[in-house]
């Protein structure tokens, strides 16, 4: 392991631990733990609610309302001048006068939380109170740090904060997890996603009848659950495709392993709000190409590997051309795919960060 002279207090807080709340967010808050933790040399401690890992804490049981959780936060313990307070939800955790000590707070914006409401429908007045929410806690931030230049062109566009206060840190992939190998000669799609209606999933649903017209034995599997599930469903019904299209659910984590490797290719449709794509990056681990859109930080995931990988939003047609193309084989192969992957790794993504806390603190 890396070691760093500078000994560092972080303090990371979340939303949720990923063992007890799936998610991609979840996920990289506690990979990110992991691997910083894992470096020598600095004191790191990190906090959200659910069962942690080793060397986590928790606030309490997942699952309850944002607002009776913020009410949980009151009681958070005092950091030493000169920490770090990182924090990966911005509702949660202290703000920056923690005590009487003075320590830097740095928060990782994940995506607008007014802008997300606004997507799924709610109220004029529910997405402008998050709105100020995030202003406000956005103003006491000494530093930003964002997945993607386009999260940190969202950042200063539409929440006014000086660029000069805003890093583009990528996001990582648990290598140990996943095993490469050539892909065979399978049909089936994969569609890793939260069914939201940002996530785009009803474009891929409907270029599915092209895909079959080319290639009548293709297969499409979606794993994740939310909202906007029983509307795609009844979609998929419509469109007489049942026999074609799997709604999985959601899956254990071998189960998830296995899918990727299994699939001869992944999509990943998303048409707003994307901070950079988790899901493409453990596709590449697995040797699958992921198919991805023009949209956030999406097209980051597979710069360098394929250009023809990245598709417009919205835009069924083509997506079924593409799937099509890549059902051909027209895809990197599973060497190049793993190999691009492997230029992501969490630890090099733990010592990006120290790199920065140790330039701000």
């Amino acid at each position: 392991m890396a070691e760093h002279n500078d000994r560092q207090r972080v303090h990371m807080t979340g939303s949720e631990w990923f063992g007890d709340r799936s998610g991609g967010l979840n996920r990289y808050f506690e990979s990110l733990f992991v691997a910083m933790h894992d470096l020598k040399g600095n004191d790191i401690t990190a906090v959200a609610f659910g069962n942690p890992p080793s060397g986590g804490n928790s606030w309490g049981p997942a699952g309850k309302s944002a607002l009776s959780r913020s009410s949980a936060l009151k009681g958070s313990f005092k950091l030493p001048h000169g920490a770090i307070l990182d924090r990966h939800f911005s509702l949660y955790g202290q703000s920056a006068g923690v005590g009487k000590s003075r320590v830097t707070t740095v928060t990782h914006f994940q995506g607008p939380w007014a802008g997300e409401s606004k997507v799924a429908g709610h109220s004029k007045l529910s997405v402008a109170a998050k709105y100020a929410v995030e202003r406000l806690r956005y103003s006491r931030t000494d530093q930003f740090i964002v997945l993607s230049e386009r999260f940190k062109n969202l950042l200063v566009a539409d929440y006014k904060v000086d660029e000069s206060r805003v890093a583009v840190l990528a996001p990582g992939v648990d290598l140990s997890r996943f095993s490469a190998g050539p892909k065979g000669q399978s049909r089936e799609v994969l569609c890793v996603r939260r069914l939201e209606k940002r996530m785009g999933i009803e474009y891929l649903i409907k270029a599915w009848p092209g895909v079959v017209h080319q290639h009548p034995g293709a297969l499409l599997r979606i794993v994740g659950t939310g909202t906007d599930e029983s509307r795609l469903r009844e979609l998929a019904t419509d469109m007489r495709l049942s026999e074609f299209i799997v709604f999985e659910g959601n899956v254990s984590d071998d189960r998830l392993v296995s899918l990727y490797e299994t699939a001869a290719v992944t999509v990943v449709p998303s048409v707003a709000l994307e901070g950079f794509g988790l899901i493409a990056l453990e596709s590449l681990a697995t040797g699958t190409a992921p198919i991805v859109t023009d949209c956030g930080g999406l097209p980051d995931a597979v710069d360098g590997l394929d250009p023809s990988l990245v598709v417009q939003p919205y835009n069924s047609e083509d997506l079924a051309h593409r799937v099509s193309d890549a059902l051909n084989g027209a895809v990197p192969d599973w060497k190049a795919c793993r190999a691009h992957a492997e230029t992501f790794s969490w630890q090099r993504v733990a010592e990006n960060h120290f790199d920065l806390y140790s330039r701000i603190a």
